[in-house]
Order: C-alpha cells, then sequence, then structure tokens
C-alpha cells in the first residue's frame, strides 16, 4: 500500500515537473517574445501541409548571437470536423541577452520574391532576451 502510494505521488511530481519545464509556447499574436539565456520556446503557427505552404525563418534571419533555430515539429488538430489543419510548432534557443527580430514567413516556393506571392503570409517578432 505505502508502495503505491510512493509511486503515484512520484508519478504527479514528474509531471509536475514537466508541465514547469516545458518550453513556453507563443502564438502568431505574440509579438513580443522575452525569454533568458538558454530558454527554449516554440512559436505555434497554423500549417495545412496539403496546400503546398510550408513556414520558413525569412531575412532578415535573427541575430545567432541571440537567438538560434532548434527544429520544429507538425502535430495534427485532432479528429475531424476540426481536423482539417495542423499546428506547426518552430523551436528556438536564447543564446546571450540581446535583442532581436524573428521573422516567419509562410510561403509555396520559398525563394526571392516568396513574400510576394499569392497566399504567402508573414509573422513578425521582436525577442528580447535577458
Amino acid at each position: 500500500m505505502i508502495v503505491v502510494a510512493i509511486a503515484a505521488l512520484l508519478i504527479a511530481l514528474h509531471s509536475v515537473f514537466s508541465q514547469l519545464s516545458a518550453p513556453k509556447v507563443y502564438g502568431a499574436d505574440d509579438t513580443e517574445i522575452a525569454v533568458f539565456a538558454g530558454d527554449r520556446f516554440s512559436v505555434k503557427v497554423a500549417d495545412s501541409p496539403a496546400d503546398g505552404y510550408r513556414w520558413i525563418i525569412a531575412e532578415p534571419r535573427p541575430d545567432p548571437a541571440v537567438l538560434k533555430a532548434a527544429g520544429g515539429r507538425e502535430v495534427p488538430d485532432g479528429a475531424p470536423p476540426s481536423g482539417s489543419g495542423a499546428a506547426r510548432y518552430l523551436d528556438f534557443e536564447a543564446v546571450h541577452p540581446g535583442r532581436t527580430d524573428l521573422r516567419l514567413l509562410r510561403c509555396r516556393r520559398c525563394g526571392t520574391g516568396a513574400a510576394d506571392e499569392a497566399g504567402a503570409r508573414s509573422l513578425n517578432f521582436r525577442v528580447t532576451v535577458g
């Protein structure tokens, strides 16, 4: 009985610590991002890969002394009828104190002039690392 209670307590503590240490997630409307050096965070954007568009980090790229890209992942949007799209999480790591701009671009060709192509969308963030 005591072993079961201890196991349940350890599971609960692990769950709490996992949630507290998980990277912060910012949305498309969070244009100001404030983090500390060493923090990891994600930017969540709506995504529908079937339409041929993808999200990229656009030029001018963030100052690499302040912020670096750390990958990304796609998460399906659940069961129908809401399951028509997905969410893309773009992951970043705050490197050193400073301030930089982060521009994300949703594009199809994603080459020169991609911001001007039909259906393109850009998001701009000011990232401050303390």
